[in-house]
């Protein structure tokens, strides 16, 4: 496919150019390793590279055009140049343009927040799936074309990525694609030139601090998907965070609200919660769902109302989703042996509470809970005494172990996170930097009737050591130590 540059570049901030804007491109490309004859490459800057040093060598692999913040200072002949106000901004932009603005003709809603949004994505694309239409998933676990699925490697794909997967999502039959937006693909405009049906706020809490530097810009990051909706689209927020209602202060879209705790337009309320399930109160309309935990009764509530808002009926909407499971890696259960192995994604101090908080509402009484955890190397440190803490507070024996370590030392991570306890907790506590040892270790203590908790990897199938992703899955793991060491 080819387009016109002056095309690609609708509604593109411009602040000068220099050659032909009525060229044919055939390739948008960010990333000078894959540009062919005939590409406009777009330079982006960034914290650890720079794409305006690459400009010399995309014109050497044959880019015809070049889009850029600051103009270089040699220009080359027969070159077009075209600088703008925001490179992110704009591959965006052009992206949604070259693919012919594939957003615009389904159905596309972002779910945003700190936890729940892959589940929420999930369900929405599992339910939407089961009430007969053809759907697209982007999401941190993978990406689905109807049942298709295609590996992930970030939350939210570059917007060249994205705009590649609604254009087959369209060509396959798709008439909605649910996606995660996350806070990083906000900021750095990934999203941009996107046409949202809707979007959710599920909540805000402590995470990603080392990237956006501070709380509040963290919240202005979630916040700029909403600012940015069209008056047609839906804001979804949760009524019970008290910055949900931050999040739409300035929308132009339609605003509702879901929550447990105070008035909303979708409203549940939890009548039964255990190992086994959800019973809710849904405005009279008592449901029973697979799901299990406060937590999934947010989701499943911010579910219904995205469903509801896209004009679906509310009782065929309850009948297929009491039905439905959640994501991999979210509350995910082993039992064997009269043990039971919850493995849980949550890396965040919120997620951990929260998952630890649903466990002890389900505990019968006499059961020992191990909670297993360990935090992420190269992410934000000043989480990892607030979720040793947490664990220690809110389990009977705590084991601290290695998460994604990447270039930092384990144990010096773990001394980190020791840093937030105290000398009591101590006691309840071992460390063990090896995941693998510290999964048997928790399946060897635990007897008949008690839970472990495996926090922070969740649906990952892999440990990223210096660089290296090993062969590592949690449910893997545990399955075959619960096996080798209790007998049924």
């Amino acid at each position: 496919m080819s387009q016109k540059l002056k095309d690609i570049l609708y509604k593109v901030s411009l602040v000068s150019t220099k050659g032909d804007m009525e060229m044919d491109i055939n390739q948008l490309v960010f990333d000078s390793r894959k540009v062919t004859e005939g590409s406009v490459f777009v330079a982006l800057p960034g914290t650890q590279v720079n794409g305006h040093d690459f400009i010399e060598k995309a014109l050497d692999m044959g880019a015809v055009a070049v889009v850029c913040e600051s103009m270089p200072e040699n220009l080359r002949e027969g070159i077009t140049y075209v600088q703008v106000l925001n490179s992110p901004k704009s591959l965006g932009l052009m992206a949604a343009n070259f693919y012919g603005n594939p957003s615009r003709k389904l159905n596309l809603v972002a779910v945003t927040g700190t936890n729940g949004k892959t589940t929420t994505v999930t369900l929405l694309h599992q339910l939407f799936s089961e009430l007969g239409y053809t759907c697209g998933l982007i999401s941190t676990v993978e990406n689905k074309i109807d049942n298709r699925s295609i590996p992930a490697s970030h939350t939210t794909p570059d917007a060249i990525a994205i705009n590649e997967l609604l254009i087959q999502m369209l060509k396959e039959g798709c008439t909605h694609c649910f996606m995660e937006a996350s806070s990083h693909a906000i900021v750095q405009e990934r999203t941009a030139g996107l046409q949202f049906a809707g979007a959710l706020f599920s909540n805000i809490s402590h995470d990603h601090l080392d990237y956006h530097g501070s709380f509040d810009a963290y919240i202005e990051a979630k916040k700029k998907l909403f600012d940015e909706l069209p008056r047609e689209a839906f804001a979804l927020v949760n009524a019970d965070d008290k910055r949900g209602l931050i999040m739409v202060q300035n929308s132009k879209a339609r605003k509702f609200t879901f929550g447990l705790k105070y008035p909303a337009d979708f409203k549940a309320k939890i009548l039964g919660n255990s190992l086994h399930g959800l019973e809710l109160d849904l405005e009279g309309k008592q449901v029973w769902f697979r799901l299990i935990g406060e937590f999934n009764a947010y989701n499943l509530l911010g579910v219904l109302g995205i469903a509801m808002l896209l004009g679906e009926e509310e009782e065929e909407v309850l009948r297929q989703l009491s039905k439905l499971k959640g994501a991999v890696g979210r509350f995910d259960q082993v039992v064997h042996a009269g043990i039971t192995a919850i493995i849980d994604y949550a890396h965040t101090p919120d997620a951990l509470e929260n998952v630890l908080k649903t466990i002890q509402k389900l505990r019968t009484g006499g059961e020992t809970l191990i909670t297993l955890v360990g935090c992420g190397g190269n992410r934000d440190k000043t989480k990892r005494p607030v979720m040793a803490k947490i664990a220690c507070q809110l389990s009977d024996r705590v084991l601290f172990t290695s998460d994604n370590p990447r270039d930092e030392d384990p144990m010096t991570i773990i001394q980190e996170m020791e840093s937030g306890i105290s000398p009591i907790d101590q006691k309840k506590t071992l460390t063990i930097a090896d995941r693998r040892a510290a999964i048997k270790t928790a399946c060897s203590m635990a007897e008949k009737g008690d839970i472990i908790l495996i926090a922070g990897k969740g649906h990952e199938t892999y440990q990223e050591i210096k660089g290296v992703k090993h062969p590592f899955d949690d449910k893997e793991i545990v399955k075959e130590f619960l096996n080798l060491l209790h007998q049924e």
